[in-house]
């Protein structure tokens, strides 16, 4: 909490510009994994079920389970025939699975552009490709999309672990991507993954979500510009770490905050121009706060760069559709 009458902050008090990248904060899957959970809370009673966190941010998980959600690592959690969430990151077939056995009523917030990935999946194994799925380890999304192909299936992580990848037929290879990476990032597996399999196949369309690379664009706006930049969201949430990590190639230092009580004097020595935005996951209001959390140490002038608007929405399942 910043206190100008701690020495510590009083020393980094002044006046400062505040460049807010845009579009920040939620994305539409997002939105509409946190309207399903809240919709079933205020229609039924609790508990609610939800399979790991809905979206990755502590404030939204914390906030529902203070409305009677309650949030479980595996379906062995959750009694037999009990409401169940899949959070926005999707599941795999096994789980899907599991929840038909225990004959439990499945509302799925999957994100619709992860069950684009996941058809993708499917759709590469049947022709017989071998599917090298670009993402990282032990993410909730990769696992599940690892589930629709388990043997056909391959994770890499970067472009060094293309050179030592070995397929069965190197003329069938099929790439589908994680939704959240960095965009430059996997433009650099993509390209090695090319020039070891000529005869590659992609998707019809990235992989990387709209919201995914949005964001990237409208910190890219403003990086170089400031002198740290501050990046809204949990330390899980795969698209806010990315931000942290695209801000430094810029060159401009950066941090990954959960909200303003994570503000560190030390950090703001010589920083007059702030650079703020949130991954796809952090509520708008955490980014107000953080705002205000710099008024108190003086004048604060606040510049908005937008970069595009999102006009996408999903609709909801029919389960909690309003009738």
């Amino acid at each position: 909490m910043i206190d100008r009458s701690d020495p510590a902050w009083a020393e980094v008090a002044g006046p400062r510009t505040i460049l807010l990248a845009a579009p920040r904060s939620f994305c539409a899957g997002v939105e509409r994994a946190i309207e399903i959970v809240e919709r079933l809370l205020e229609d039924r009673e609790p508990p609610v079920y939800v399979r790991k966190q809905i979206v990755h941010n502590r404030h939204v998980v914390r906030e529902l389970e203070t409305r009677g959600a309650v949030f479980v690592d595996e379906l062995d959690e959750v009694p037999d025939r009990a409401t169940v969430v899949f959070s926005a990151h999707g599941v795999s077939p096994a789980v899907r699975a599991e929840a038909t056995r225990r004959e439990l009523e499945v509302i799925d917030a999957t994100c619709p552009l992860v069950t684009k990935v996941h058809a993708e999946a499917r759709r590469f194994a049947a022709r017989g490709d071998t599917v090298v799925l670009i993402g990282h380890a032990g993410h909730e999304e990769v696992e599940g999309t690892l589930g629709e192909a388990p043997e056909q299936t391959v994770l890499v992580q970067s472009a060094a672990d293309v050179e030592t990848l070995e397929v069965p037929d190197p003329a069938r290879v099929s790439y589908l991507t994680q939704t959240t990476l960095a965009v430059d990032e996997t433009t650099d597996v993509v390209r090695a993954l090319r020039a070891r399999f000529p005869q590659l196949r992609g998707p019809g369309s990235d992989d990387i979500c709209y919201a995914t690379t949005n964001r990237q664009d409208a910190l890219a706006a403003i990086a170089e510009e400031a002198d740290l930049v501050l990046v809204v969201g949990s330390a899980n949430s795969s698209n806010s770490v990315r931000l942290v990590e695209l801000a430094h190639r810029h060159g401009t230092p950066a941090r990954l905050i959960d909200d303003a009580d994570d503000l560190r004097p030390e950090w703001l020595r010589g920083k007059r121009t702030i650079g703020i935005t949130a991954g796809a996951s952090a509520p708008p209001r955490l980014v107000d706060s953080v705002v205000e959390a710099f008024s108190r140490l003086g004048e604060v002038t606040v510049s908005e760069r937008e970069t595009t608007r999102e006009t996408i929405h999903f609709t909801l399942p029919s389960a909690v559709r309003p009738s």
